[in-house]
């Protein structure tokens, strides 16, 4: 499902008009990605929880090559489960 699947389903769950609907959408998204960059954690209580967790810098190899390749340190995006919506799935 995309996000503009998810848009149609929630105007089709609460009758509020799609522009609004999207408006709500991006702006939720845009405040997770913020909140994620300025290294806070999104705790969505039943849903689960956004953080942000750096990579160190290591030494990798190109696989064709086999030559060493140093990689810069990064942050990446996790998402853990809450309980709730794991016992929903199940």
């Amino acid at each position: 499902m995309n996000k503009t699947k998810v848009i149609e389903k929630v105007v089709q769950k609460t009758e509020v008009s799609k522009s609004e609907v999207e408006k709500v959408v991006s702006s939720f998204l845009e405040t997770i990605k913020s909140a994620l960059k300025d290294k806070q954690i999104v705790r969505l209580v039943g849903f689960g929880t956004f953080s942000s967790n750096e990579r160190k810098a290591r030494i990798g190899r190109n696989p064709q090559t086999g030559e060493e390749v140093k990689i810069p340190s990064c942050h990446h995006p996790k998402f853990k489960p809450g309980k709730e919506f794991k016992e929903y799935l199940n």
